[in-house]
């Protein structure tokens, strides 16, 4: 299990994160929900290692990695799909998927089955660049990279911007097949709320830096949580 524990995060003088709580099981897809700039990203950032907090903890599997490097919490489990998918464009679909292979011992260092039965369309791609594939494609490419890594915590953040709708059922059905696997925690940043409504096992909403709202999918008041993501 993910346990996030008070933690607090400043740019500068400015408070982006005040003693934000929750948690995430494993086999269950957590939603982290609200408006824009209310430090949903900053939050993913803070718990995958790339930034640090000012207080709190971060623990994972009973372990503190409050102080861990982004590459040690790569090495402890936990994968992470930034916002804007980050996928190396020069560099072909086998070699993005290939730098995934770093954080693993010499001896699993290769890509699973499973991922290409999750996206049959990358292997069909191996030799394309990166580049040249569609804002679809390059992010099912970025959760594909994820995988390689063999994670325990996958960290989403928002994989449906910009996505077309085909390609959105296919990465509610990949979450959704992680999740019954019951060997992964997911932790998923959601703008959507139908999208979210339809994976989320706990919902997290967060305002102004802080958590407002914490509740299981059958004690979530679906009117009370969209109040959150409307301007």
């Amino acid at each position: 299990m993910l346990k996030v524990e008070n933690i607090d995060l400043y740019y500068g003088a400015a408070q982006a994160l005040k003693d934000v709580s929750f948690q995430a099981p494993v086999g269950k897809v957590t939603c982290l929900l609200g408006r824009n700039g209310v430090g949903k990203t900053t939050a993913l950032k803070a718990i995958a290692g790339q930034l640090n907090v000012a207080g709190g903890h971060i623990k994972w599997n009973d372990t503190d990695i409050t102080s861990f490097s982004s590459a040690q919490r790569a090495r402890h489990g936990i994968g992470y799909i930034p916002q804007g998918r980050e996928i190396f464009p020069l560099l072909t679909v086998r070699e993005n998927l290939q730098t995934g292979l770093g954080m693993l011992p010499r001896n699993q260092r290769k890509i699973s089955d499973e991922v290409f039965e999750l996206f049959p369309i990358l292997k069909e791609m191996l030799s394309r660049r990166g580049g040249d594939l569609s804002g679809g494609q390059q992010q099912q490419l970025a959760i594909a990279r994820a995988l390689v890594t063999q994670p325990q915590l996958l960290i989403l953040d928002e994989p449906t911007e910009g996505i077309q709708p085909s390609i959105i059922k296919d990465i509610a059905r990949v979450i959704s097949y992680l999740r019954d696997k019951g060997n992964m925690a997911i932790l998923l940043v959601e703008q959507y709320f139908d999208f979210a409504h339809d994976l989320a096992d706990q919902f997290v909403v967060m305002d102004r830096g802080s958590v407002i709202l914490d509740q299981s999918f059958a004690e979530a008041d679906a009117d009370e949580v969209k109040k959150h993501l409307t301007v």
